[in-house]
């Protein structure tokens, strides 16, 4: 993943002099508009929690997926990796039935990272699992199983590799950058050619504002690129090709923001990521289970059941998804603590999933009592904040018809010409008291309603 952390060990002293940070400050701001772009993410849309897993080499040290880099491990060394990587547990219909188990409907792997593992094969790259001491292509089971399971497929792809300098310096060092991209390419290609459909393909590290972790440049001395500016440089991915020859050889995939093509949907990263309501563009949210790095950790800590149903109705009720990561061991097993979380969450959704699959954002903009969704003529008010036993919204253009509890107890509804008051009997759900409103117009319709927000000093 693209780390919020300031780079602390470096190749020079000169970037460490430089202080600069491996967060992308440029990505796709807008998706694609073409004629089949709606049809072609609408099963995404509604599908709204995927699994991301983090699985590579770097699981074999346990300190995340960015230890090459934040150790600055030798190239030489970090490749000796692949002669230890054996997962003997490694068990795709098991990461399947994990994801159901979860209330998943999409999972994606981490086909290749920043250090340059691929996890499948190409016969021009002597850094892959077939050529690893497994001798097994990993994605092509992975694919399979999630497949069989009814899932939709997905893979992550970084163009970045941290092997080539031409990533660091693609003006002095071009042919290097030049090579690398040859590989971005013949990699994609791969990829989209031999593993049957594939749903989702979710890059990281690509787009040319990212070379070099938001680039050097050397103008009368060496000095960061100012992050309001776009890299100028002569070097391209050439990414509108990649994508269009992807388009062509898998005509129903939806890819991320993360290239300089556009894109299906746009990313947001981290807990603190989740922004603001967004009914204009697909969008997903993407943290850990964990706390610290998507790559393996041992006994990293475990985030509660409480905090990801959070996240998950935080996402949902501002128009978006969630995609959850873990990092299963070097063994190739999720951590049984975590898959046990995972279904603790899947209990949850087996209740009350009618308020987040197939549903939108809306009509209610978050605010202090939390969010809502909708489907056809039944609005969800998930309320987390509650403040006592009486809710106060503003006014619906639309008649309610009825007003349920779905977590327990029992709601009344009173509708007047400025507000709607709900005033809640019995029990309250900790996490999230979920109301249910039946009105007499699709709620589609009702155009986004601004509710109380407390500015936080």
């Amino acid at each position: 993943m693209k780390k919020n952390l300031t780079i602390t060990r470096l190749t020079s002293a000169l970037l460490l002099v430089l202080g600069i940070t491996s967060a992308a400050t440029a990505q796709q701001q807008s998706t694609i508009s073409d004629a089949a772009a709606v049809s072609r993410i609408a099963w995404w849309r509604d599908a709204k929690f995927g699994l991301f897993m983090h699985w590579g080499v770097y699981s074999i040290p346990g300190r995340g997926e960015w230890v090459q880099w934040d150790e600055q491990i030798p190239v030489s060394e970090y490749a000796k990796l692949a002669g230890q990587f054996h997962p003997d547990k490694f068990d795709p219909d098991a990461w399947a039935a994990t994801a159901k188990s979860a209330g998943m409907k999409y999972t994606v792997l981490t086909a290749r990272h920043h250090d340059g593992f691929a996890l499948f094969d190409d016969p021009d790259s002597t850094f892959t699992s077939m050529k690893s001491a497994a001798h097994h292509d990993f994605v092509a089971d992975y694919v399979k199983a999630i497949r069989s399971a009814g899932l939709h497929v997905g893979l992550y792809y970084s163009p970045l590799d941290w092997r080539y300098p031409g990533f660091f310096f693609p003006g002095i060092y071009q042919a290097n950058a030049i090579e690398m991209r040859e590989q971005y390419h013949r990699q994609l290609n791969e990829l989209a050619s031999h593993y049957g459909p594939i749903d989702i393909l979710w890059f990281d590290g690509g787009g040319v504002d990212w070379l070099g972790f938001n680039g050097i440049a050397f103008k009368g001395g060496w000095k960061a690129r100012p992050k309001d500016q776009h890299y100028t440089g002569s070097f391209t991915w050439q990414d509108d090709q990649a994508v269009d020859n992807l388009r062509k050889l898998q005509p129903s995939l939806i890819m991320n923001d993360r290239t300089d093509a556009p894109a299906d949907f746009l990313s947001r990263e981290g807990d603190q990521a989740m922004g603001n309501f967004d009914n204009q563009h697909p969008w997903e949210l993407c943290t850990t289970l964990t706390t610290g790095a998507w790559g393996y950790q041992p006994n990293a800590s475990i985030k509660s059941r409480d905090e990801v149903i959070r996240l998950l109705v935080g996402a949902v009720g501002r128009d978006g998804n969630l995609l959850l990561n873990v990092g299963p061991r070097p063994d190739g097993q999720i951590v049984p603590e975590q898959a046990a979380r995972l279904r603790e969450v899947g209990d949850w959704l087996t209740r009350y999933g009618q308020s987040i699959y197939t549903t939108r954002g809306g009509p209610y903009l978050p605010g202090d009592f939390g969010v809502s969704t909708y489907h056809d003529k039944t609005i969800y008010l998930h309320i987390l904040h509650p403040t006592g036993t009486t809710l106060s919204l503003p006014a619906l253009p639309t008649k309610i018809l009825s007003c349920s509890s779905l977590t327990g107890g029992s709601s009344d509804c009173k509708q007047a010409n400025n507000s709607v008051e709900i005033t809640l009997n019995g029990n309250m759900d900790a996490v999230d008291t979920i109301i249910a409103l039946t009105v007499a117009s699709p709620a589609a319709e009702i155009k986004p309603i601004t509710t109380p927000v407390t500015v936080k000093k």
